[in-house]
């Protein structure tokens, strides 16, 4: 019996009109997410990774069809979700669920926390009395590290750690096992990140969750991940363990990323390999790899012409380029 990860997806695209013509037709489109096949292990963290704009949200959102995909496949539990109608989805949503980037912009300003935390429960028909509604509520709010008597305030009268502390409450309500966590961490100070970070250690630990961490500061990745997936302007060009990609990158942009990444330890120098040109536009994206025309290692006549696969480099690695590992 063949073994299923908790979610994969096959061939994910999601593309996005960018320009109609008189009529109001599709004339051009910017392709965010192309051809992403990847997969989620249960209780294990993915982390994603890429430069702004390079398509690691709208996966995430694509993966939970907040965003319908355009073509491809996801599957959850080993079960096809892109084709379920919104009613047949419905069901998933309480093993599927997302915490937003922006903990400010997520809650409703007119809510107390307490009905925002209420919401999901009433809607899945969670909580059979009004009692057992209120001791969820107030569990939900010990397990992320607020007071309960809290509950009846609005979310203006929080910090912006304590809002994401509610985002995240609002998260595991349903008692999820899939979530993505959307640069959760990105929005707040330093000084609280790690606090949130390691509640999100500690939640996965204790309810055995499974999480798509997207994010760009890489040290916190490679902190928080079992695996990482890195993304360049739509497309995945390196997977694997992360302790083995931070060590020995195999497609340069990886290796880019990680020479740019500041050292906990400073005895330990790293060579700083300098990207040129800027990120490509993705409504006009290069020929061949989209990464040639900024990448030390690309020869004229192969990397500017033939786009190279994922492929398997090495055991349980992955990269898309045409001298993986050669450099």
């Amino acid at each position: 019996m063949s073994h299923e990860p908790l979610l994969k997806t096959e061939h994910l695209t999601k593309s996005f009109v960018a320009r109609r013509d008189v009529l109001g037709r599709p004339k051009r489109y910017v392709h965010a997410v192309r051809d992403i096949s990847i997969h989620v292990e249960e209780g294990e963290t993915l982390g994603l990774v890429g430069e702004s704009g390079c398509g690691k949200s709208t996966l995430g959102r694509a993966i939970l069809r907040l965003h319908e995909p355009s073509s491809g496949r996801v599957f959850f539990r080993g079960k096809e979700i892109t084709t379920l109608s919104k009613r047949e989805l419905r069901p998933l949503r309480r093993e599927m669920q997302i915490i937003f980037q922006d903990p400010h912009g997520s809650l409703n300003p007119r809510m107390t926390i307490r009905s925002i935390l209420e919401e999901p429960l009433k809607v899945h028909g969670i909580a059979e009395s009004k009692s057992e509604l209120d001791d969820r509520v107030e569990a939900l709010m010990k397990r992320v590290g607020l007071r309960p008597d809290q509950l009846d305030r609005y979310p203006h009268e929080f910090s912006g750690g304590q809002k994401q502390r509610i985002g995240i409450a609002r998260a595991i309500a349903l008692s999820p096992s899939f979530i993505v966590a959307d640069e959760p961490i990105s929005a707040l100070d330093v000084s609280i990140q790690a606090q949130i970070v390691n509640l999100l250690r500690d939640l996965q630990d204790d309810l055995g969750l499974t999480y798509l961490f997207i994010a760009h500061d890489l040290s916190i990745v490679e902190y928080l991940s079992h695996r990482v997936a890195v993304m360049y302007l739509g497309r995945v060009v390196e997977e694997g363990p992360a302790r083995e990609l931070y060590e020995a990158p195999l497609h340069p942009y990886t290796k880019a990323l990680m020479s740019a990444a500041p050292s906990p330890d400073p005895r330990r120098e790293k060579k700083r390999l300098i990207l040129h040109g800027d990120l490509p536009s993705p409504l006009d994206p290069p020929s061949g790899c989209a990464f040639h025309p900024r990448c030390p290692i690309a020869r004229k006549g192969i990397c500017d012409r033939d786009e190279p696969p994922l492929r398997t480099v090495v055991p349980k690695r992955k990269a898309a380029c045409h001298f993986a590992g050669e450099f």
